[in-house]
């Protein structure tokens, strides 16, 4: 097991140097450093808590409900058009995939199934990672 968990910290350090990471955390920093896109996301929070401290009051006004939730929906629609935010999202589902493939090279294997026939292209990106319901990876 020690070897596993060595080869697993291998694994890491190599995570750490693909450039996929380091494209989401350059922009992960870069969202940080944006001081425009921080007070929106922090308007966010305050107005989606408003939203549902409104929403759970016993006598709840449902014309200011009305009004929180499209303040919510317009601040959301400013973050996510917030250029930092759209490279952020771009990096994370770059990375995410990376790592998804990572999971389901694990997976198959635990599953005993042979991990050089994993085919990344085959996947539609439904796969749960449960392979009980599955008709195969490979």
């Amino acid at each position: 097991m020690a070897d596993l968990l060595e080869m697993a910290k291998q694994l890491g350090k190599e995570l750490q140097k693909d450039e996929r990471y380091l494209k989401f955390r350059r922009a992960s920093e870069q969202n940080d450093a944006d001081e425009e896109l921080q007070n929106l996301i922090a308007q966010f929070n305050q107005k989606r808590l408003d939203l549902s401290n409104e929403e759970d009051a016993a006598e709840h006004d449902e014309e200011r409900v009305k009004a929180l939730g499209e303040e919510v929906r317009a601040i959301y629609s400013d973050i996510m058009r917030n250029p930092n935010m759209t490279a952020y999202q771009g990096a994370r589902a770059e990375f995410e995939q990376l790592l998804d493939g990572i999971n389901r090279v694990i997976a198959i294997s635990a599953a005993g199934q042979d991990p050089d026939k994993f085919d990344p292209s085959a996947f539609s990106g439904s796969c749960s990672g449960n392979c009980s319901g599955c008709s195969g990876c490979c």
